[in-house]
């Protein structure tokens, strides 16, 4: 009787459908939307399933598919392809981290730092301002398409890296560098106006409370800061659209220019 090595039959098309759902998988654990907590684990990996079998015979068009020969070398391949579709993620992420940042700024400026509840995306503690600003990027992300792009990203990752031939760049960890830095610099900038009012409406209460000393600043100037913070959010939402705009095409430009980095 002839013995099956079941690893000589696994090495096909299983194998390689495998290795296409790991990649796939890899953008459910942290990109905007896809990645979303208040999205059921089972729903996510449903989803991610049925990308693999979209992508699959697509795949298999392209190129002879081959797995590792031992299980050794297979389970480093599962970690590569896990890479690839994190690191997607990852980009999406770092943009809607620094709205996550500006709202976070504007809540303490205005006041609203001591007021938190729950992001049922993150699962975190936030502000009022920044939960707002990170709820409308987030549908302002879905109404522009955003997640087709990510979905789009993911297909062509196959076509610019296929499977186990993931080549690391040095130049990686300093895109990544440098994205994060960006968290900071476009957080700033989009919580600038809010921090510029303030800090003016500071500034005359400050001189108020010199020249009136029998007035009670504190009294005055909580309502006032409350009052101008939130003005001046509803007048710069205009303009913060139109940074959005400005932010997702550097995301999806940063999405392009990782996987060049990790092609053969």
């Amino acid at each position: 009787m002839t013995e099956i090595d079941f690893y000589d039959v696994f090495q096909g098309q299983v194998a390689a459908f495998l290795l296409v759902l790991t990649r796939s998988s890899g953008i459910f654990f942290i990109s905007p939307f896809f990645g979303s907590m208040n999205i059921s684990y089972k729903a996510r990996a449903a989803v991610a399933v049925m990308f693999a079998l979209i992508l699959f015979p697509v795949v298999l068009k392209e190129y002879v598919i081959q797995a590792p020969a031992t299980i050794l070398q297979f389970s480093f391949t599962v970690a590569k392809e896990l890479f690839i579709g994190w690191l997607i993620g990852l980009v999406a992420y770092i943009t809607l981290a620094a709205v996550n940042m500006a709202g976070k700024i504007m809540d303490m400026q205005v006041g609203f730092a001591v007021v938190q509840m729950m992001d049922p995306t993150t699962m975190q503690q936030t502000g009022l301002i920044g939960t707002f600003l990170y709820n409308l990027t987030v549908i302002y992300f879905v109404v522009t398409n955003g997640h087709h792009v990510i979905i789009s990203a993911l297909a062509e990752s196959f076509r610019l890296i296929p499977l186990d031939m993931m080549n690391w760049n040095t130049s990686l960890p300093q895109l990544i560098t440098d994205l994060t830095a960006g968290i900071f610099m476009n957080g700033m900038k989009i919580a600038m106006p809010v921090t510029f009012a303030i800090l003016m409406t500071n500034v005359g209460l400050g001189i108020l409370a010199r020249t009136m000393p029998q007035m009670n600043i504190f009294v005055v100037g909580i309502p006032m800061q409350l009052m101008i913070g939130m003005t001046t959010v509803a007048m710069i939402l205009p303009f913060y659209i139109l940074f959005l705009d400005v932010i997702f095409n550097e995301m999806y430009a940063h999405i392009s220019i990782a996987l060049k980095a990790l092609a053969p």
